[in-house]
């Protein structure tokens, strides 16, 4: 993804080395970073640039600095957190009508809410998509993955 990016990871380090956080938290790049992990395995000074670009996003969504071009991908990662922590597992029908719900009122078109649906059928004949949702019978081990990551590691 790194070729795709407005700014590549080591200038994103290097800004928040010098403390230009606010610059590095503007760059669609922290947007477009999948966490493969790739530029912190192979950066040669051993930085968790995937970590910082993580805590980049948390922080612009903290601080409410994240671009309205990037503000449908915050709705999702928050919908499918929030439906995993609640099942343990994805809820898929439920992940869908939250997220379209939730882009709905965030100002976007009626389309936004059928827009995928004619995918349904492709996919239900593939067995991709799962109309019941199922929960994970421990669900307290999901809460202490949950507690664990929302407190900064701490156990």
């Amino acid at each position: 993804m790194a070729a795709q990016m407005d700014s590549p990871p080591t200038r994103l380090m290097r800004l928040v080395q010098l403390g230009q956080v606010e610059e590095a938290m503007r760059a669609d790049s922290i947007w477009q970073c999948v966490s493969c992990q790739t530029c912190s395995t192979r950066c040669p000074k051993e930085v968790d640039c995937a970590g910082v670009m993580d805590a980049l996003r948390q922080l612009a969504f903290e601080r409410g600095t994240v671009s309205p071009a990037q503000r449908r991908t915050v709705i999702f990662q928050k919908t499918f957190l929030d439906n995993v922590r609640r099942y343990g597992r994805l809820n898929e029908l439920e992940l869908i009508a939250l997220f379209k719900g939730e882009t709905f009122l965030r100002g976007r078109a009626v389309g936004v809410l059928f827009e995928d649906a004619g995918l349904a059928p492709k996919l239900q004949r593939r067995k991709k998509l799962h109309l019941v949702g199922e929960r994970v019978k421990d669900r307290g081990v999901v809460e202490r993955i949950f507690e664990r990551t929302m407190n900064g590691g701490a156990q």
